[in-house]
């Protein structure tokens, strides 16, 4: 705690329809990994009444809870913040007026582009600003990112 308020850690939370589809695709995306879920504590939850079996499902053969699913960097949570994907019943709709850039840790190349659009990423848009430029993709889900590239991509 500073002299005046406290300082927060964050965790960026994604909207989404399909929380655990998109949680492996971002971990796919960026080399990070899912962070697992606890089959005994959900089945303790339902037997104890605090939840039901409508609020859990099955990713992977395992029982997750249905509305979330987050990923972390494989150096923890003090390297980057994790991410969590919560379901939401409702569809993206507009633009994110909040997105995720994504900043590999070496030059970029058109090859990092051509991974992600194999992962299932659509290309929207460019942009530059002096010596950088970047694409503008989408997730499977519509939601947007940014990856930089070398100049005229």
């Amino acid at each position: 705690m500073t002299d005046s308020h406290p300082v927060y850690a964050v965790q960026v939370v994604v909207d989404c329809t399909d929380p655990h589809p998109l949680a492996d695709w971002w971990a796919e995306a960026l080399g990070w990994q899912v962070e697992p879920q606890d089959e005994e504590f959900i089945r303790s939850m339902v037997d104890q009444g605090f939840a039901t079996d409508d609020d859990t499902t099955h990713h992977h053969d395992r029982l997750v809870w249905a509305s979330g699913a987050a990923i972390n960097h494989p150096e923890g949570t003090d390297r980057a913040p994790r991410i969590l994907f919560v379901q939401v019943p409702e569809a993206k709709t507009v633009k994110n007026r909040v997105h995720l850039d994504l900043r590999p840790g070496v030059d970029p190349t058109t090859a990092e582009l051509d991974r992600l659009l194999s992962l299932g990423a659509t290309r929207i848009g460019q942009g530059s600003q002096g010596p950088h430029a970047w694409v503008v993709l989408t997730d499977p889900e519509g939601n947007e990112l940014c990856l930089p590239v070398p100049p005229g991509t």
